[in-house]
């Protein structure tokens, strides 16, 4: 099933009331869409690095079936779609409701955060067409724009601006979808924040940030790097790189044509986990402000806010970037060993697994293969695991894994890689001739497990019990007494303390890039 097979005639040019004005969307018989919905003015000019503002009102009829621009970055290895705009004036986002959601109908409302190491991506993505969300699970799909790279994730508060943009801009539109979507026939009181890798880092994020309290009443991470949070000094030395590289001061660069900023992002993207293994150069910031503490720390604590958690991870993470060539997961043994030494130099305290420990969790007959369970475990799994210890005193949380490979993707290495979850998830499993997920089978299976995936996601959106279809296990919450994990493949499977063996390795200490 895919999103171009749910192109219909169009039959209806819906028009809804906003608290800014009216949008004129498209209603194709099964689907109603407004696209580029301005959420905030455009961050431009003196905004640049400024919390997000909200929009002029308007009082004519403005049509909303374009995707907005997204915002600047460096060529994207994502597929952005055809005719994809790059503009600073970027913060837009997008809705799709069932055809028969009247306003006020009070459906579950999904409000996605795109992934992309903080750098790349956007909310009109083809991958993320809600068409098969909306229609056939009944809720309301919302994908949201945010500032990326050097104008979403550096900081520089120090010059005067505002910290953590990025941020800011995700609860700016979370705020729209609380004052808004009731017009689109969505639910302002059931509202599920949802997002993959960088985004799940958003979400993970929030659920520690006093800001978002009430935003959203669910949440779910996938695959979220979720202790990949900054103190000030190390934000301070990204911020040092990009303005070196700039060769200007903040003020001299908050004028800055955009690709230069662009151009600096991309320098700083590769430099940094190629000179320090482990750490991405762009990531929230404890800055004190906006973001007080680390979110696992504040988990641990049991400080975040108390709303129903589904988080997991993919069984083998860290292929992709073995597959990518990519230097933002360290996956050769000597990368792996380097980024021990960094942080027991951060983390002096920390008590890091020993030779004899590692090898017991990971017991693989190659080095380079061990190396792969490191890097996935510690810059997801274990992340995941500390955060869902943490979250269960709050609320409940359900855990999972995702180990479904397809046959071209055992072949090829990549196995259940980092984002390949994402098309089950969205139900739009085949993105053209050229896409070879399914060129050696299993679209069956895929299929099914898309179905059982799409009904516990929007389940748990609509209830918080991530129910699946009659007859599929019945999901238990992660408790430190009880550690239920789901694990999803051809066949799902409930298992109790899936993680053992790396988790007794890790021990209990926190594993942070600080």
């Amino acid at each position: 099933m895919t999103a171009d097979a749910n192109i219909r005639q169009v039959v209806d040019r819906p028009v809804v009331e906003t608290g800014y004005g009216p949008l004129r969307g498209i209603d194709d018989g099964r689907v109603k869409t407004w696209k580029g919905i301005r959420y905030a003015a455009a961050p431009v000019g003196e905004l640049r690095w400024r919390a997000p503002v909200a929009p002029e009102p308007w009082t004519e009829i403005v049509d909303a079936t374009a995707f907005g621009s997204v915002s600047p970055q460096p060529r994207s290895p994502i597929p952005m779609g055809l005719g994809t705009r790059a503009d600073e004036d970027c913060l837009f986002l997008n809705v799709w409701a069932p055809s028969a959601a009247e306003p006020d109908a009070r459906k579950p409302v999904m409000v996605w955060v795109h992934g992309g190491a903080y750098i790349f991506g956007s909310g009109s993505q083809p991958l993320y067409d809600g068409s098969v969300l909306a229609a056939d699970s009944d809720v309301v799909v919302v994908t949201i724009n945010y500032r990326l790279g050097a104008l979403g994730f550096v900081d520089f508060s120090a010059a005067g601006f505002d910290s953590n943009i990025a941020l800011r801009d995700v609860l700016a539109a979370l705020r729209w979808v609380r004052d808004n979507i009731a017009g689109f026939g969505g639910d302002p009181d059931r509202v599920t924040l949802f997002g993959e890798s960088a985004g799940a880092g958003v979400v993970t994020t929030l659920l520690a940030v006093p800001a978002a309290a009430g935003l959203f009443s669910r949440a779910i991470a996938q695959s979220s790097p979720a202790t990949s949070v900054y103190d000030s000094s190390r934000a301070a030395t990204v911020t040092g790189l990009i303005l070196d590289r700039l060769g200007m001061t903040a003020q001299q660069a908050h004028r800055a044509p955009v690709q230069a900023l662009v151009d600096a992002s991309a320098y700083v993207f590769d430099h940094v986990p190629t000179a320090t293994p482990g750490r991405l150069a762009f990531a929230p910031t404890v800055d004190g402000d906006l973001v007080p503490d680390y979110p696992v720390s504040v988990a641990r604590a049991g400080k975040t806010h108390p709303v129903p958690l589904l988080i997991g991870t993919n069984k083998d993470e860290a292929a992709l970037f073995r597959f990518m060539r990519s230097p933002l997961m360290p996956i050769a043994p000597k990368a792996i060993r380097t980024m021990f030494e960094e942080i027991a130099d951060d983390q002096p305290g920390l008590e890091l697994p020993s030779e004899e420990q590692i090898g017991s969790a990971y017991p693989a007959r190659w080095a380079r293969t061990r190396s792969l369970g490191v890097a996935s475990d510690v810059g997801f799994r274990m992340p995941t695991v500390w955060f869902a210890e943490g979250h269960s005193a709050v609320a409940p949380v359900f855990l999972y894994r995702f180990d479904w490979a397809t046959p071209v993707f055992k072949l090829i290495r990549l196995g259940a890689a980092h984002a390949t979850e994402l098309i089950y998830v969205w139900g739009n499993l085949v993105s053209g001739s050229r896409d070879v997920t399914f060129k050696l089978g299993g679209l069956k299976t895929g299929e099914a497990l898309s179905q059982r995936m799409r009904t516990r996601w929007t389940n748990f959106a609509a209830t918080a019990e991530p129910a699946g279809p009659a007859g599929e296990p019945n999901w238990q919450p992660y408790r430190t007494d009880g550690r239920a994990t789901l694990v999803i493949d051809r066949q799902d499977e409930l298992v109790d303390d899936l993680d053992r063996q790396v988790r007794l390795a890790w021990g209990d200490q926190v594993l942070s890039f600080r």
